[in-house]
């Protein structure tokens, strides 16, 4: 029986529906009780709205046939915003749960829960479950995906939370994980936590390996040597540049890496949660850049039609494919 996964449309496709994917985008970050406060950091909701389906539109154009809208909580994930546009564009736009923190949980979970102080049982990896197996809200959407976070400031005790709630929730799901990571050992933290939770690390895509060890092959090869696949997901965004990108992505293939290399930009349609000028300084990142420009540059290197399927068909089918074989 053939592996689905549920879109954003409501619906469910089989695994090998997926064709090109970039497993790492983001439609809209926002930080609702802000907007909700001060509606100018928001805007007009049918301009942005109109623009995300132009953007999705130019994207399936460019041969893309689907994204994982890697936004959760505590990026303004709202999932009925999200499946208007889906069902108004013909790209699968799949959606993920978690929760997105650098360091403190929000207030709900940081006063109730194991280790607070008014303690009582996990209640995150049950929410979680409820995304995965229910939908999202009243949404009619299911979580095709977990999503987890580690960054500057590193194992704090509600990354550590979040990261053993998300173990929890995909081993009773066998649903994938995708991380954020900002900079080494992030990854290696990750598979730690995640391996002492029981997960077979081969579920797993550690992200963001282009910033966080982008120059470190060896710190990305330990990772892909613990059984995960890795993230090349943001093309376009100079906290690196992408001639490193582009070397390290080559030589991994060359090394025979690319079963376990996904690619993507972690771009957003929208983002409240910056400067709007910040986004002039990055011409590069937009969601068509890998298909029009980092494809054929990556051929032009040396990299083989099959690699780049691997990277871009084969991996991202891969991957959901393990949902099939359920919890454990």
């Amino acid at each position: 029986m053939t592996a689905t996964v549920p879109t954003a449309r409501g619906d469910e496709i089989s695994v090998d529906q997926l064709g090109m994917t970039l497993m790492h985008e983001h439609t809209f970050n926002l930080s609702p009780e802000i907007n909700q406060n001060y509606p100018e950091t928001w805007g007009d909701e049918e301009l942005r709205v109109a623009n995300a389906i132009a953007e999705y539109q130019a994207l399936k154009a460019a041969g893309v046939d689907t994204i994982v809208d890697a936004t959760i909580i505590g990026l303004g994930r709202f999932v009925p915003r999200i499946r208007r546009i889906a069902e108004q564009v013909e790209l699968n736009i799949i959606v993920a749960t978690g929760v997105y923190i650098w360091d403190a949980l929000p207030m709900f979970f940081t006063v109730q829960g194991p280790g607070t102080d008014m303690g009582g049982p996990e209640t995150m990896d049950d929410l979680f479950v409820r995304d995965i197996v229910e939908g999202i809200g009243n949404s009619g959407v299911r979580a095709g995906i977990l999503k987890v976070a580690t960054d500057k400031y590193g194992l704090t005790p509600g990354v550590e939370r979040v990261l053993r709630a998300s173990a929890s929730a995909h081993r009773r799901t066998g649903v994938p994980i995708t991380t954020h990571t900002f900079d080494v050992p992030n990854g290696l933290q990750q598979q730690q936590i995640l391996r002492e939770e029981g997960v077979d690390l081969s579920r797993v895509i550690v992200g963001h390996m282009d910033r966080a060890g982008g120059h470190d092959l060896d710190y990305i090869e330990t990772i892909i040597g613990n059984g995960s696949m890795v993230g090349f997901d943001q093309f376009g965004v100079p906290v690196a540049t992408d001639e490193s990108r582009l070397a390290a992505v080559t030589e991994l293939c060359r090394r025979g890496h690319a079963k376990s290399i996904v690619l993507s930009h972690d771009h957003n349609c929208f983002c409240d949660m910056v400067p709007q000028e910040w986004f002039e300084h990055m011409p590069d990142w937009r969601k068509t850049y890998i298909p029009q420009d980092i494809l054929p540059e990556l051929k032009r290197r040396g990299v083989s039609d099959e690699e780049i399927r691997l990277m871009t068909r084969d991996n991202p089918r891969r991957i959901f494919a393990t949902a099939a074989a359920g919890p454990y």
